[in-house]
């Protein structure tokens, strides 16, 4: 290795600042140089959208994560280029060293992040600030590593040829904001769909390393001692068999780890364009579990959930429904128990879920076989689209079993806008009823998606109804054992008319069916929860 503290002549650069001995002409080396900065770059990239990604799926809100992420990281990348200024002098072997650090810790950031959810519970509770900290920390490495990349490889593009620093930043600047556009592309379209996210960040990691260790002893390993060389060799080959073995594994990993999060009755766990599915339970008595994302959207209290959004919007005129969301088929199975209904046209984004709620046994079950039935019409669409394109006064009904309004992605479909959608789409006697999530866990979402719908020209009656267990508007936002189970379901029914009675329809086959007197006792019960002065949440203003 060249000894950075030998004197050099007077007037002469520093043995350090040397042009380098390249085994390759300059204009090769500069171009080597600028490849090895694409690669990394789309390899940083790739490592942050990772982090977002997979905060965004464990713990929602992704706008919070993403900004969270990319703020701690832009923040240490200052911090790491104003660190690695000491390490100039050592430019060959601290350009190798960070890139294996950088292989180790963003290739197995997804792997840890995952293995901390999965074994120490939700999110929440007492393990609230662990994983967040855990989050933070390698957003802080990573943007710490990722910035002492560019001081480096400054210096090293510049001894192999001199030129006015002007040039070489753009050169430089250049060559990582296409890697960057490169990494940003490859990791929706190409890594996330074929690999996963844990797979994607362990062939990122490697591919991280090899082009790091292979520029440093290609190019400029007579900067290196003999030794050097070979930690350097020991180094790279240890970080990607490090990777390989936790690819060979992460199958087992990622079952375990479901295990974990969802009991050892996974049936079902499948990766769609839209989200992660997951069943459990559903046969030989076993109550059935829909996870999407993570997040429980089918569980034991299904049918008095589904019997609370649909029965009282069909106490009415009721021929023609619109089901928005409702995949799993059983707001359908609801309304189809009911008399009168003519048509029930579905839409759902995700076609996975109504492939799987048209043959799954246990959901096929669960659903009466919903799919089956000829007055239903499905469509694998968005719910914004689907309005968008539906004719004036077309519906008698319209069911928004929807995602809780508190994610992100689902903001916009407890907007006023869509609300306005949905009032032009329903016939002047028409009804709305959405979900509007757990009252007593989150008041003010609740009550502003009830002030959002009024803000939309139609009269509400919001009611809440507790779960079977509890049978109370009090409670949690997540039921004991950590199922993810609301304690309570905050409704809004809706018209533009006048104030809609809350009511059940008369006839229809009901298992187990909710009472008047239970609905009765809904209505009081959001009343006495009721706050005041919210204000409508739109598209460019999202309130939730």
């Amino acid at each position: 290795m060249i000894d950075p503290h030998a004197p050099a002549p007077p007037g002469a650069p520093p043995p350090w600042r040397a042009p380098a001995r390249l085994p390759v002409r300059p204009a090769t080396g500069r171009f080597l140089v600028l490849a090895c900065v694409f690669v990394c770059a789309a390899c940083g990239l790739v490592y942050e959208l990772e982090l977002v990604a997979l905060a965004s799926y464990l713990m929602g809100d992704s706008v919070t994560q993403a900004s969270v992420v990319l703020s701690v990281m832009v923040f240490a990348m200052g911090i790491g280029s104003l660190a690695a200024k000491r390490l100039r002098r050592f430019a060959a072997a601290g350009f190798a060293a960070l890139e294996t650090s950088l292989a180790l810790i963003g290739g197995c950031s997804a792997m840890a992040l995952y293995a901390v959810f999965a074994w120490t519970g939700d999110w929440g509770g007492m393990w609230a600030d662990g994983p967040r900290l855990l989050l933070v920390a390698f957003s802080l490495a990573i943007g710490l590593l990722i910035g002492a990349e560019v001081p480096l490889l400054m210096e090293l593009i510049q001894r192999i040829r001199r030129q006015d620093a002007g040039g070489a930043v753009a050169d430089l600047f250049a060559a990582d904001y296409v890697g960057a556009l490169v990494g940003g592309l490859a990791f929706p379209f190409l890594l996330l769909p074929l690999l996963g996210q844990l797979t994607s960040s362990l062939l990122t990691g490697a591919v991280n390393v090899v082009a790091g260790g292979a520029l440093v002893l290609g190019l400029f390993r007579r900067d290196l001692t003999r030794r050097a060389r070979r930690v350097l060799v020991a180094a790279t080959l240890g970080t990607l068999l490090l990777l390989a073995a936790a690819a060979v594994l992460v199958d087992d990993f990622e079952r375990a780890a479901r295990q974990a999060v969802y009991g050892a009755d996974v049936r079902v766990a499948v990766r769609s364009p839209v989200q992660e599915i997951v069943l459990t339970g559903g046969t030989r008595g076993r109550p059935l579990g829909l996870y999407l994302d993570g997040r429980l959207r089918v569980g034991a209290d299904e049918r008095r959930y589904h019997q609370a959004l649909v029965r009282p919007a069909l106490a009415g005129p009721h021929a023609r429904v619109l089901i928005l969301g409702g995949g799993d088929g059983l707001a359908a199975r609801e309304v189809l128990a009911q008399p009168g209904v003519r048509r029930v046209d579905l839409v759902e984004p995700d076609p996975e879920v109504v492939r799987l709620a048209r043959t799954d046994p246990g959901l096929t079950r669960l659903n009466a076989h919903a799919y089956d039935d000829p007055r239903v019409h499905v469509s694998v669409d968005g719910a914004f689209h689907r309005l968008r394109a539906t004719p004036p006064g077309r519906y008698d009904v319209v069911v928004a079993d929807l995602p809780d309004p508190g994610l992100t992605e689902s903001t916009k479909l407890y907007s006023e806008e869509f609300y306005g959608l949905v009032r032009r789409a329903l016939a002047p006697h028409g009804r709305l009823v959405v979900h509007a999530g757990p009252v007593a866990g989150r008041p003010r979402a609740f009550w502003t998606v009830e002030a959002t719908v009024r803000a939309a020209g139609l009269h509400t009656a919001p009611y809440v109804v507790g779960s079977p267990r509890t049978d109370s508007a009090a409670g949690a936002d997540r039921s004991a054992g950590g199922s993810g189970a609301p304690r309570d379901r905050g409704f809004v029914l809706a018209s533009a008319e006048r104030a809609p009675a809350l009511r059940l329809p008369a006839g229809g086959s009901h298992p187990h069916a909710l009472t008047q007197a239970e609905l009765t006792a809904a209505a009081r019960a959001a009343e006495r929860l009721r706050m005041t002065g919210l204000r409508a949440s739109t598209l460019v203003h999202p309130r939730y």
